[in-house]
């Protein structure tokens, strides 16, 4: 099941992640993952929202560049070798993933993955039985 990630591109100035985090907020839109990743020039906000349409209006009409992109998202247990295990299933079939995050909840951590392969991704952990979020859930959580 595919969710909705937006990806936008930041200025590395002071603020400007404060900027963004100001407009969602403003549009009544909740952040429920994100992640930074940077360079020298510019970093990139790569975030779950509760309603990403919407969030790509509201960030469009202040002007900032967001792209929209699908990722699958996924649960297993918060417990040492359980995300190795997965991601093995993965390998073994020959999905490579170009970035992930994630955080925990007690006992099960939440997983976001970009897979070049949307769709094996979606089977292989389908047929493993892994616990994939769909985007409601994801944008809930």
């Amino acid at each position: 099941m595919l969710a909705k990630q937006l990806s936008v591109f930041l200025e590395n100035k002071s603020g400007r992640l404060t900027e963004v985090t100001e407009v969602l907020g403003e549009a009544g839109i909740n952040l429920t993952m994100m992640n930074i990743a940077d360079n020298s020039d510019f970093g990139i906000l790569r975030c779950i929202v509760s309603d990403p349409e919407r969030a790509l209006q509201v960030l469009r009409e202040r002007h900032f560049a967001v792209k929209v992109t699908d990722v699958i998202a996924f649960s297993c247990p918060n417990a040492s070798g359980a995300l190795s295990r997965v991601l093995k299933l993965m390998s073994d079939a020959g999905v490579f993933i170009e970035y992930l995050y994630s955080f925990n909840s007690g006992d099960v951590a939440h997983i976001v993955i970009r897979p070049t392969d949307l769709g094996t991704c979606e089977q292989v952990l389908s047929q493993a039985g892994v616990s994939v979020l769909s985007a409601g859930e994801l944008y809930k959580i």
